[in-house]
């Protein structure tokens, strides 16, 4: 399986040259509707992914929340969802996006609400929105949990049934549920408790989940990106993460992207229950 993956992932580099970002390559996209949750800013995986799916021909609907980003220490992108909504544009699909705070309970209707008055209901479902606060044993408090398991995991699950319920009522036979984990697998991640715990959860509702909506047509999968360099990594970090060839042990947004597009599309479609791990060196 994962040598499949691989053959169909390189064609996306002819000569060197990574092509992927700047031409379509899975014909099966055009035409369909995507929601991405957590692409507030530019360089991230969320805003990546929009515009890899966007370029596929797909419409596009994003979820922001920049109330978390300005408690962040890189701060919001103030400008980063309206950029992304003209970038999107630009490649001749149709975009929206939505404020929207994932850590209501009623959210994740309030969403397909949304996406359903403006398209109907979404062909894919990418859950990339993430709380991710620093932690550990001596700081780790039930308000903390809580916030972690509100988005990462309550959000991420009840989209994920919100989306194949609805589908099922519509009578749909396919669509695509693709979630965010992290590298918890590979090793500790110290200081992150909240953070891990909660995206260990992600793997394991993939697996149970993909076994229930098989018979929908409904993939389900998880991407475990690896460290990626979406604007919280300092120049230290980037050098001690250098393998001695000079390669990174650190990915960027768009890497994860073509894993995602790659999930979404029929190219895909016997795909499900998996997490890929798509880490580059950093394994």
């Amino acid at each position: 399986m994962l040598r499949s993956i691989v053959n169909v992932l390189t064609v996306c580099s002819v000569g060197g040259v990574n092509t992927f970002m700047n031409q379509a390559i899975y014909p099966d996209l055009k035409g369909k509707f995507a929601l991405i949750t957590g692409a507030s800013r530019r360089n991230g995986i969320g805003a990546a992914t929009c515009r890899a799916l966007a370029m596929q021909g797909t419409n596009i609907l994003f979820t922001t929340w920049q109330a978390y980003d300005q408690e962040q220490p890189h701060g919001a992108d103030e400008n980063g969802p309206i950029a992304l909504e003209q970038a999107v544009l630009g490649m001749g699909v149709q975009v929206r996006h939505l404020e929207i705070d994932l850590a209501h309970p009623d959210s994740p209707a309030q969403v397909f609400d949304c996406a359903q008055k403006w398209l109907g209901l979404p062909d894919i479902l990418v859950n990339n929105a993430a709380c991710s606060t620093r932690d550990g044993f001596e700081r780790l408090d039930a308000a903390t949990l809580d916030a972690h398991y509100a988005v990462n995991m309550r959000a991420t699950f009840l989209l994920s049934v919100e989306f194949a319920r609805r589908a099922k009522a519509l009578g749909r036979s396919n669509g695509h549920i693709i979630s965010m984990s992290s590298g918890q697998g590979w090793g500790p991640i110290p200081s992150e408790l909240a953070y891990v715990a909660t995206k260990g959860a992600i793997e394991a509702f993939t697996l149970s989940l993909a076994a229930e909506l098989a018979a929908l047509g409904i993939t389900v999968n998880a991407v475990d990106p690896g460290p990626t360099d979406t604007g919280w990594m300092t120049e230290q970090m980037r050098n001690d993460w250098a393998t001695p060839s000079g390669l990174p042990k650190f990915n960027q947004p768009d890497d994860a992207a073509r894993v995602i597009v790659f999930l979404a599309s029929d190219a895909a479609r016997h795909v499900t229950g998996q997490v890929i791990h798509a880490r580059g060196s950093a394994i």
